[in-house]
């Protein structure tokens, strides 16, 4: 299957990286990056990533990963959270700061962000990606969920109480979010804009119906209103 338009987007930031430190390896940090999903494949392919996550159990994993891959010479792992982002990380040291699936449970994601816009480097960039509200409420009504929908709507965070995460977004939130750390909003995307709403059956009756998915993910992932109800919300915000 075809990269996303997640996938494809971060590839292109690593180009720019590339192009702007004439070929040397773009400097990632993957803020909370858990036991390192992200930041192995960006080692392999040739990134020195720096790993912000407070979770030893997560951190045990990685370096097992880290090992599996040969790329320890690549990674480097500090355990803290992100509150102690603008302590543990050089301020201007990174290319690209990922925070992926981290701002729903933050405490404060507005100095989360804040912290990651002061990490990069002018030119860099910031790349957030989070759950969506809409999504959210889309997904449980079409599954029957109703009493749940309604709940999401009304909850002035987009969660269940049940819930282990604080908080899901919009698209205007998430992108008010970067601009309010000062960063200029390049694009704002959806991953999972059709593939959790197409019934399994379908891409198991129809040999090519997997690779037409992905294709129309990738057309659709950028066009309003279909990305606002995507799964998640992919944003990237430049420091100029």
């Amino acid at each position: 299957m075809r990269p996303d338009a997640v996938r494809q987007t971060l590839d292109a930031e690593l180009a720019a990286a590339r192009r702007r430190r004439d070929g040397r390896a773009p400097r990632v940090l993957d803020v909370g990056g858990g036991s390192g999903v992200l930041a192995v494949p960006l080692a392999v392919a040739g990134c020195a990533v720096t790993v912000l996550e407070p979770n030893p159990n997560a951190l045990a994993t990685l370096s097992r990963r880290v090992e599996d891959a040969s790329v320890a010479d690549r990674v480097t792992a500090i355990p803290a959270d992100s509150e102690s982002l603008a302590d543990a990380v050089p301020a201007g040291s990174m290319d690209l700061v990922l925070a992926h699936g981290v701002l729903e449970i933050v405490d404060d994601p507005r100095s989360t962000v804040a912290a990651m816009a002061g990490a990069v480097e002018i030119g860099g960039a910031v790349s957030v990606l989070v759950a969506n509200r809409a999504a959210a409420v889309v997904h449980r009504a079409v599954a029957g969920r109703l009493a749940e929908a309604r709940r999401l709507v009304d909850d002035p965070d987009g969660r269940l109480p049940e819930e282990g995460l604080l908080r899901r977004f919009d698209s205007d939130g998430v992108g008010s979010l970067l601009a309010g750390a000062g960063l200029v909003v390049e694009s704002l995307q959806g991953q999972g804009v059709l593939s959790d709403l197409v019934p399994g059956g379908v891409l198991e009756e129809d040999s090519g119906a997997v690779e037409a998915l992905a294709e129309l993910e990738l057309r659709v992932a950028g066009v309003v209103p279909l990305r606002d109800l995507a799964t998640r919300l992919h944003a990237v915000g430049r420091r100029v």
